[in-house]
């Protein structure tokens, strides 16, 4: 009995996460791929992120995250041309930019002591409601 609870738990983990993927890889529906454009957007960022810290290091720990930066890319474009399959392309392409510009701000202010004066702020205030306009706007 205890045995069968062990292999149940474990096989949650494992078919959970599958379905997750699954429901945001193969569905079509035009809200999910909202969805996929703001992951692919985080991806962006990350990317970003990451060619930032391999500039910042040497050896080993640069390539690591030149890695990283591949992987990262690589799943941005992916879910980017997922959710251009049902959101018209210029739109699309707006947001996933934009979504990685807010986040590329971001992490440069709290990771890369970038400064965070008002007018940067503000900027990256009107680039916010930018990209939810563009949202609001699109079929």
């Amino acid at each position: 009995m205890a045995r069968a609870r062990l292999l149940l738990h474990y096989s949650c983990f494992i078919t959970i996460p599958y379905d997750l993927l699954r429901l945001l890889l193969c569905h079509q529906r035009s809200d999910m791929n909202w969805i996929l454009l703001i992951v692919a957007g985080v991806f962006e960022a990350c990317f970003a992120f990451c060619l930032g810290k391999a500039k910042e290091t040497t050896g080993t720990e640069a390539s690591l995250w030149m890695a990283g930066f591949f992987i990262t890319l690589s799943a941005s474009m992916y879910l980017l041309y997922r959710a251009t399959l049902t959101l018209p392309i210029g739109t699309a392409y707006a947001v996933w930019t934009g979504i990685g510009a807010v986040g590329t701000v971001i992490l440069g202010i709290v990771f890369f002591k970038e400064s965070a004066d008002f007018w940067r702020l503000f900027f990256l205030a009107t680039l916010i409601g930018s990209i939810a306009g563009l949202k609001f706007v699109s079929h």
